[in-house]
């Protein structure tokens, strides 16, 4: 299924992110746990099955690849996509204050 612009799944998201500086695959696993703070770690499968799928639709690009490893980057429409992804959930917290006024209440 291709990425269609609407909302990114959490492995793209810090896919992209971690792609802010190109990266090969098995770094890139332990750069999408360092950038999301531990919460997510990645396995092989998952990475490389949305690597090829980003690849497809234009947000990463290989850079290199010298027969063993790949190193990928991030496309401009890929960080025009991950950009637009984070104004979208700045947009989700900020519209989500009344759970924090609720919290006043108790």
């Amino acid at each position: 299924m291709a990425y269609n612009g609407g909302p990114m799944t959490e492995a793209m998201y810090y896919v992209l992110l971690a792609l802010m500086r190109p990266n090969h695959g098995y770094q890139l696993m332990h750069s999408i746990t360092e950038v999301s703070n531990g919460r997510l770690k990645m396995g092989p499968g998952t990475l490389y099955g949305v690597l090829s799928r980003m690849q497809k639709d234009g947000l990463i690009s290989l850079a290199e690849d010298d027969g063993r490893r790949k190193t990928y980057l991030i496309t401009t429409e890929g960080e025009q996509a991950l950009r637009f992804e984070y104004s979208r959930l700045k947009a989700l917290i900020k519209d989500s204050t009344i759970l924090e006024e609720g919290d006043e209440h108790e």
